[in-house]
């Protein structure tokens, strides 16, 4: 299995945060690999406590199931197919701000989760932190 290393989690983390301060916003921002551990955390200075386990849920649940967590949501509504699926695996965060990482190959490295914001500035960061591998 393909992981992201040390070095790319950090080009994603600063690359997030580049896209945060563009923003005017404090996030929270997690690097799993593709096993769901943690490969790097950043807490921007002033950014909400609460969001810290979101951030990491939102990544971990991208990786669970190969997509983003917005795409996720959509698919948890009432009536959706994967309805109360955020019940599962100690708790998902199945709102926009979950996105996974690839490779050049388009093998699945890891994700990133990032939280602290409305949900289109965390999808927005947490974008561009993936952009960055």
């Amino acid at each position: 299995m393909d992981n992201i290393t040390l070095e790319q989690a950090r080009n994603v983390i600063d690359a997030a945060i580049r896209k945060s301060e563009e923003l005017g916003v404090k996030m929270n921002i997690a690097v799993v690999d593709a096993g769901t551990n943690l490969v790097a955390f950043n807490k921007m200075d002033d950014a909400w406590l609460g969001s810290i386990d979101i951030a990491q849920k939102k990544a971990r649940t991208a990786r669970y199931f190969n997509m983003d967590t917005g795409a996720i949501g959509e698919l948890s509504q009432p009536g959706g197919s994967l309805f109360n699926i955020e019940h599962s695996n100690n708790g998902l965060i199945t709102f926009p701000g979950g996105v996974l990482i690839k490779n050049s190959d388009g093998a699945i490295i890891g994700a990133v989760g990032v939280s602290g914001s409305t949900v289109e500035d965390d999808h927005a960061v947490a974008s561009a932190g993936a952009a960055a591998i």
